[in-house]
This record gives structure tokens, sequence and C-alpha cells, in this order.
């Protein structure tokens, strides 16, 4: 699962790709769902049968009592085993290490990019030997710039180096062009050369790089199958992709009678519209007075992705 903090954060980091609808703001998610207590978080991580959780923002350490209440209580429903990994761009002092053993596993600290020349020097490199001796795993998780490559220096103090594509975004598309970059392609939102300024120090074996794509089709694709699987009703089909296809036929007296022969469990009444198998659907749509479209959409009552009126 995917525990979004708060959407506030003390930096202004120009490759930010946070979106505009959460930047700035002190909200919570649990992946896509806003919610505003540990109960939701639990319920949202029951769904998709979550095996660990990623803590981010914004920046997640701007509001520290609430990532360890979220955190202790995620521990108390799930065990020690449900890993917790949890992203910041503020390195933690001994005293804020203290309070998150033994509800974070794993930390991965980001260091602006403006000090990566001095990172030996800096914060970062503290409390990661901190971190360490205190049983956590500790690592970097950075964007491929230029630059990143000087960071190899700081590897023998790491347990891993996470460099993730470089990715164009509405907010941050202005210091995109600035510095002329490009997309790699139409499809993605990749930057042209991400790949290659990240090549050579990929090559160590403490160093993974989290392609653009990789994250889109594959990261976010289990998580809603997941979803999916846990929560999809008889007679909603699952793709591949793990969105939901179902029919909505909205409520007419004339196909009244037609719904009546409908088997139990095959469809659900939704007031001013009955919804169900999109195949039985699309093959009775002709002989229908009510509207009628099909629906493939996240699960969950995620958004909608089409609707194909029928």
């Amino acid at each position: 699962m995917v525990l979004f903090v708060t959407g506030v954060c003390p930096r202004t980091c120009w490759y930010c790709p946070l979106s505009g609808e959460r930047k700035g703001k002190d909200t919570t998610y649990a992946n896509e769902w806003m919610i505003d207590s540990t109960e939701q978080a639990i319920e949202v991580a029951h769904r998709m049968s979550a095996l660990g959780t990623g803590v981010t923002g914004g920046e997640p350490l701007a509001r520290p009592d609430r990532v360890i209440t979220y955190c202790s209580r995620l521990k108390e429903e799930f065990g020690p085993e449900h890993h917790i990994h949890l992203y910041t761009g503020i390195a933690p002092d001994h005293d804020m290490l203290t309070r998150l053993v033994g509800i974070v596993d794993e930390i991965r600290l980001h260091p602006p990019m403006e000090i990566w020349d001095q990172v030996m020097a800096s914060d970062y490199v503290v409390s990661a030997v901190d971190a360490k001796k205190m049983g956590f795993d500790i690592g970097f998780e950075v964007p491929a710039l230029p630059e990143v490559g000087v960071l190899d220096r700081a590897l023998p103090f790491l347990d891993f180096l996470n460099i993730n594509e470089l990715e164009w975004g509405d907010h941050n598309a202005d210091g995109m062009r600035e510095r002329n970059y490009q997309l790699e392609d139409g499809f993605h939102n990749a930057i042209e050369g991400a790949r290659e300024w990240a090549s050579q120090i990929s090559k160590d074996e403490k160093v993974h790089f989290c392609s653009s794509s990789f994250k889109d089709s594959v990261q976010l694709r289990k998580r809603l199958i997941r979803v999916a699987r846990n929560t999809a009703r008889p007679f909603d089909h699952v793709t591949r992709d793990g969105t939901i296809i179902y029919g909505r036929l909205v409520i007419h007296e004339k196909d009244r009678e037609w719904l009546k022969r409908l088997k139990p469990g095959t469809s659900e009444n939704m007031g001013d519209h009955v919804e169900l198998s999109w195949r039985e659907l699309r093959s009775n749509a002709e002989t229908l007075s009510g509207e009628s479209c099909i629906i493939e959409r996240y699960p969950d009552r995620g958004i909608i992705v089409e609707v194909t009126p029928l």
C-alpha cells in the first residue's frame, strides 16, 4: 500500500513530480483514497491484501506524529512481517530514528541534488550510519539526473541506492524546459538521457534503477490486481491491467420483468440504475428500454477509465 502522509514539504525541488492535486496540501491518502484515520488505512490495506506499506509525501517527517501513529497501527494490525519503508528528504537525527525503531523497517533518504557533490560532509551520511547501527535498512532514493554518478562515494555507507528515471510532470515542466530536457518518446513521461546518466553507477550491485515504465505498468498494475481480486463482485470482469468492467442499466419500467429474471448475485441495484455483467447487458441491450453502457474503472469504486454507450 502507498501511504501518502502529507503533501506539505519544506523543500522546493524543481524536479518534484508531485501533482497539483496533492502538492502543498496537508491531506493523507491510502493508495488513491483520501483518509483521515488509521482505521481507514487499515481497511484499504486489507482490501488489497497488502504485504507492506510505502510511506511517502510531500515530506512525511513534516508530520512525524502522523507517521508514527499510522505506522504503529499498521504494525499492530498486520504484525512485524508487514514491511514498512519510509521515503524522506529529511536526514533523521538520533532522536527521530529512535522513535521510528520497530515501526519502520527501511528508510530511503533523498538528499537534495544541490548537495550531491558534498554528500559525504552532509547530515544524510551521518543519519545513514546511525540508522544502520540501529538496525534499519538504509539507502538513498534519488531521480536520475546528470550528476547522479557523484553519489557513488556514499555507497559504502548504504545498503542500497535507488535511482528513479526522471519524469516530466505538470508541475516540473518549466524546470525541464529550462534545462532543455526532452521526453524520451510520445508514450511515457521519461526524460531522454536519464537512463544513460544512471548507467555507470548502476553497474554497482547496490544500485537499483527503476524505469518510468516499470512504475507505471508493473507496480501500479500489480497493486490494482490485488485490490480487484479482493473487491470485485461476482459479475465484475477483472482485466489483465487490474481494472474492472461491468454493465450499467438505467432502470426503466419496461425492463423490470427482465431484471427480475436475473439470477441472484449477478446484479446490484444502485437505486436509479442496476450494475451487472457487461456481457449479459450487451447481449440484451437492443431489447431493453433503459439507457445502458459498459464501464471500465479502477477497482473499489476508483476512477472511471472508459464508458462505452450501448
